[in-house]
């Protein structure tokens, strides 16, 4: 098979969640465990770092193989969705697997997957595993897909924990309160190991503190422990970055008593440069201007509150936001974030769980904002551009994948 072929079989074949929703999330971790097997455990021949969260995993996962590639380290990077490509969800050293490690690892195991009914994630994870297990990488940098406890990735014993921050998203499979959310992600936690979390939250203390605690391991509330981010600055340009660099730090700091040998230029050049050393796209992103264009891939409330916040700082005439979500999406859940002083051009998203854009226009339109419904996220884009002045603002975002098809 091509590696198209290939693509094509994995994304037909396999439950995606990124595509499906909820026929593809499992709720255990056996058949990890048996892909683990078969692969001869990959996971136990590299060190790692595990990162969670609700909001800005992502980002802090690739300031942190930043930060390590500077430091001189062959680091492993892996982390989901992908917005254009595959490969992008598994890299070294900022670069994607190869086509042809894909093409084999699958044509090798295309019995197993079958008799198994492997996930589509599920899969992915062990491919990403197995090729930094191959490639003898110093460390990898690990972002759990979803929740934590039951997360495919949740196989390792990493050096470090990570966990960002909680927020209400995923509800249908991690529970309907802070705390329960939270007791899943913690659920990455793991015996002597220490964790970072990114930002105190009141509900999350006494949780993230108990299962620390039953594990023996050392927990760092990374944001009251570091008042160093603003001697920082980073190529990811929006504002909310700065928790994800103080997370970070203290993630170094934790490293670097395991032996790591971190440098603080290695920090300032890691957090200054992880566009140009990981290929990050969409956190920010500015894409033109005159008028300036900016992407975000936020989606869930807390992540649109900084985005928000974010365009309340540009300086422009007329606001223009191109916008489209999953049908799983509770849209009233997010209305009110949303400035009615703006014109919206609404769309679905190419996949199967978006969201008929004639339903967000009903739905926007009764809570008063104003807006069209397009047929395609690209002819919505295209009136946006229409529609602009050299001294306006547009913003694309809502979902991943409307901004997956626009970069």
């Amino acid at each position: 098979m091509t590696y198209q072929d290939t693509l094509d079989w994995m994304f037909s074949q396999l439950p995606m969640y990124q595509r499906q929703g909820a026929v593809a999330f499992k709720k255990d971790l056996s058949n990890t465990l048996k892909l683990s097997k078969h692969l001869n455990n990959p996971e136990r021949h590299f060190k790692s770092v595990h990162v969670a969260g609700t909001n800005g995993k992502g980002s802090t996962s690739h300031m942190l193989a930043s930060v390590l590639q500077e430091a001189g380290y062959k680091v492993g990077l892996y982390t989901s969705p992908h917005l254009k490509d595959f490969r992008e969800r598994i890299k070294i050293n900022g670069k994607p697997v190869s086509k042809q490690f894909v093409i084999s690892f699958i044509k090798k195991n295309t019995l197993f997957f079958e008799a198994n009914s492997l996930s589509f994630f599920e899969m992915t994870v062990g491919m990403a595993f197995d090729y930094f297990s191959k490639k003898q990488v110093d460390i990898a940098i690990v972002e759990v897909g979803l929740g934590g406890r039951l997360d495919s990735t949740n196989i390792i014993t990493p050096e470090v924990s990570v966990i960002t921050n909680i927020g209400l998203d995923h509800t249908q499979f991690l529970g309907n309160t802070i705390q329960e959310i939270a007791f899943e992600k913690a659920g990455i936690i793991k015996p002597t190991v220490p964790i970072v979390i990114g930002e105190t939250q009141p509900e999350t203390i006494a949780v993230f503190t108990e299962v620390a605690n039953k594990n023996n391991s050392k927990i760092v509330f990374a944001d009251k422990n570091n008042n160093k981010v603003k001697n920082y600055k980073s190529d990811l340009t929006g504002s909310y970055q700065e928790k994800n660099i103080i997370t970070v730090i203290q993630t170094m700091i934790e490293l670097q008593k395991k032996g790591f040998k971190i440098a603080e230029p290695d920090l300032e050049k890691g957090i200054l440069h992880v566009v140009k050393n990981t290929g990050l796209m969409g956190r920010w992103q500015v894409l033109s201007n005159n008028p300036k264009v900016i992407c975000d891939t936020g989606h869930n409330r807390e992540g649109l509150i900084y985005v928000m916040n974010q365009i309340l700082k540009e300086t422009f005439d007329d606001l223009h936001i191109v916008f489209g979500v999953v049908d799983d999406k509770d849209v009233s859940k997010i209305l009110d974030l949303l400035p009615k002083k703006a014109t919206y051009y609404l769309c679905k998203p190419d996949i199967s769980r978006g969201l008929e854009a004639a339903k967000l226009k009903e739905v926007f339109n009764n809570y008063g904002l104003i807006g069209m419904a397009y047929n395609s996220v690209d002819e919505a884009y295209r009136k946006a551009i229409d529609n602009a002045k050299q001294s306006d603002f547009i913003f694309i975002g809502g979902s991943t994948f409307v901004v997956a098809e626009i970069i």
